[in-house]
C-alpha cells in the first residue's frame, strides 16, 4: 500500500508530471529539465527527489552533471500502467504540447554553456 501512496503522492504535482513527459522521450540532464521547468534548481531537485523516491525516475551521475530518465523497473505492476494512463490522457493539453516545443529548443542548446548558465558552474 505505500509504494502507491508513493507514486500518487508523486504525480499529485503538475510539475513532476510535467518531468515525466519531459523524460518520456529520453534521458536529461538536470540543467535542461531546469530550463523546461523555469524554476529554481533546488525546486526542481526536490522534484526529482520525490520521483526517485516513488521510483518513478532512475538517475545517474556523469562527472559534474546529473541526468535523469523515466523506470524501467517501477515497483508494483500499476505503477507502469498509471503512467501509460497518464501519458496518454495528458499527452494532448496545451502545456504538454508547448513542454514539447521548449524541450526541443532547450535540447538545441549548448548544454554546457546551459549548465553553466543555469547552475553557475565554471
Amino acid at each position: 500500500m505505500r509504494e502507491v501512496m508513493d507514486m500518487l503522492k508523486a504525480l499529485a504535482d503538475e510539475n513532476r508530471v510535467r518531468l515525466l513527459f519531459a523524460l518520456k522521450g529520453g534521458e536529461l540532464c538536470v540543467c535542461q529539465l531546469i530550463a523546461l521547468l523555469d524554476l529554481a534548481p533546488s525546486t526542481v531537485s526536490k522534484h526529482l527527489t520525490i520521483l526517485r523516491a516513488a521510483r518513478l525516475v532512475d538517475s545517474r551521475k556523469d562527472g559534474r552533471w546529473m541526468y535523469y530518465r523515466l523506470s524501467k523497473e517501477f515497483r508494483t505492476p500499476s505503477a507502469g500502467k498509471m503512467l501509460a494512463l497518464l501519458f496518454k490522457d495528458m499527452d494532448k493539453t496545451s502545456r504538454i504540447i508547448e513542454d514539447r516545443k521548449n524541450l526541443k529548443r532547450i535540447c538545441g542548446e549548448d548544454m554546457e554553456k546551459l549548465c553553466r548558465r543555469l547552475l553557475g558552474k565554471p
